[in-house]
């Protein structure tokens, strides 16, 4: 099971997230339009984090990414960067500082 949490205004889903029984629980940072700087990631298995693609996406900073990418490692939480978004999502790709990132939780707890 898992919550949108596109920026800080909505983490408060991250709690109701914490509160279902599932066995994997993820946070889905698509489109990510603003810094997630403190998350609170008890309990979260996974998260996957993109820019918002379409005719007038709003731009996701690298920052951002980078903030999200080394809480999760700090938390020991899989991080999963699906891409850059932008009016050619294709073209800008899914690379983060030259690398993918696909980790994916464990299936078993």
């Amino acid at each position: 099971m898992g919550v949108s949490v596109e920026d800080e205004k909505v983490t408060t889903r991250i709690d109701l997230l914490r509160e279902c029984g599932a066995m994997i629980k993820f946070l889905s940072c698509e489109p990510l339009i603003g810094p997630l700087s403190n998350l609170n990631l008890m309990g979260v298995d996974w998260v996957i984090v993109g820019g918002e693609s379409g005719h007038q996406p709003r731009k996701m900073n690298l920052e951002w990414v980078e903030d999200i990418q080394q809480q999760c490692k700090k938390a020991r939480v899989a991080f999963f960067f699906k891409q850059w978004g932008g009016r050619q999502k294709k073209k800008n790709g899914r690379l983060l500082n030259g690398k993918e990132y696909n980790e994916m939780p464990p299936y078993s707890k």
